[in-house]
């Protein structure tokens, strides 16, 4: 089975008057590269959010936030009552004393002054308890990514397995043309050779060199490799995941074979299946570096 690199979780929870949220989403890359954006209130437990991600998710440009949302209720700001009392106390004596009339409304006058509004002091301290909520949320939200790599994972496999067929079933169309071309090289040796009546040669040698000229342009060995590597790749895939990179090294083997026999092709139609089998290749080759 094979796992995309690509994927997207999130997830929430409750607790207390907070709002608890993690969101983590990743795209290919060639190692982890992990980033974080962790909440004030969490970053003591930030390595350990790092661990279980890289251990999870193994490869990938990744990308986690936590974050926490409070109750807008709780937030609410509180009047300071004792300042208030302070504040109407002194105006009521700074009137007598100056013998000048009170504000007809202290009050607008006393919400005025400093240090009237003001929030509730909170405990910022982590305890064991909200911790485990919210690692709990942290991991539903990188099941949640796992679950989406799986399914692109699987999307990929149907791609790769089209593009393996499709470069098995070109190999397999050049057997005719090999086999026509092969004849095709000797009768053009001999028709040149005979073309030049003057000329004397011993037959024995002309096979010996004939045969060893059309064993430079064999390309069974081409093919078996290379019907060995499409075996490989699809048995690779149907192994553990993980496995991203040995299948790129794979294909970098199946191209070397490919073009190994475009060069050995000194005919125009397998030449034009071999530009064929690159074509299928280089999208596989693309696709393969999405591959966890």
């Amino acid at each position: 089975m094979i796992l995309s690199m690509t994927g997207y979780g999130k997830a929430s929870a409750v607790y207390g008057d907070k709002k608890i949220t993690a969101e983590v989403k990743s795209l290919n890359s060639k190692s982890l590269d992990l980033s974080t954006r962790v909440a004030q209130c969490y970053r003591e437990k930030e390595m350990e959010i790092r661990s279980t991600t890289g251990a999870l998710l193994q490869r990938g440009k990744v990308e986690l936030a936590l974050w926490v949302e409070r109750d807008e209720t709780a937030e609410a700001a509180t009047v300071n009552s004792a300042l208030a009392a302070s504040y109407y106390k002194q105006i009521c004596e700074i009137s007598k004393d100056l013998d000048i009339p009170a504000p007809l409304d202290p009050w607008a006058v006393i919400m005025r002054m400093p240090d009237m509004m003001g929030r509730q002091d909170r405990q910022e301290t982590l305890t064991d308890e909200e911790w485990t909520v919210a690692a709990k949320v942290v991991r539903e939200a990188l099941d949640q990514l796992i679950a989406f790599r799986i399914q692109e994972g699987e999307a990929l496999a149907k791609k790769f397995v089209e593009k393996l067929d499709s470069i098995g079933s070109l190999l397999r169309s050049i057997e005719p043309l090999e086999k026509a071309r092969t004849e095709r090289i000797r009768q053009r040796l001999t028709d040149a050779l005979t073309a030049i009546p003057e000329v004397e040669y011993d037959r024995g040698r002309l096979e010996q060199e004939m045969i060893f000229y059309i064993e430079k342009l064999d390309i069974n060995e081409e093919k078996q490799r290379l019907a060995n590597h499409l075996e490989y790749f699809r048995t690779t895939m149907d192994g553990e995941p993980g496995q991203g990179k040995k299948l790129g090294f794979i294909a970098q083997e199946m191209g070397r074979e490919i073009n190994t026999t475009g060069s050995k092709s000194n005919q125009a139609e397998m030449q034009n299946i071999v530009v064929r089998m690159k074509d299928e290749l280089e999208q596989i080759k693309e696709q393969v570096l999405n591959v966890l």
